[in-house]
């Protein structure tokens, strides 16, 4: 229940706020080395680097549970254990992923 809740929420927040995000990069890039330099400042605050973070674990948690969904249309999966281990390792690997990308990232920019 709580993957299905969680992948219907990443999909909003992806489709709300990652598109502003996008919006606001390729605006940025348009308007020339200023307006680019602010959103980079603007990116690597701390409120903007958690936002990041966020949007990178829903579209990790969004995709790992579409990939879920598409073995269960299938037919697989639909025995309870088998269920509660493929959504757990939604959980896990998208906790995963994103730690794999933003570590390294982080590790750099401290």
């Amino acid at each position: 229940m709580l993957v299905s809740i969680l992948h219907r929420v990443t999909g909003a927040a992806l489709a709300t706020a990652g598109l502003a995000l996008l919006v606001w990069w390729l605006m940025a890039i348009a308007d020339g080395p200023d307006a680019y330099a602010a959103f980079t400042r603007a990116a690597m605050h701390p409120v903007g680097l958690v936002v990041l973070v966020g949007l990178t674990w829903a579209f990790f948690q969004h995709l790992l549970s579409g990939l879920r969904h598409l073995v269960m249309d299938t037919g697989a999966g639909f025995e309870l254990a088998t269920n509660k281990r493929f959504a757990m390792l939604t959980l896990a690997g998208s906790l995963i992923l994103t730690l794999l990308i933003w570590v390294p990232v982080l590790g750099g920019l401290l």
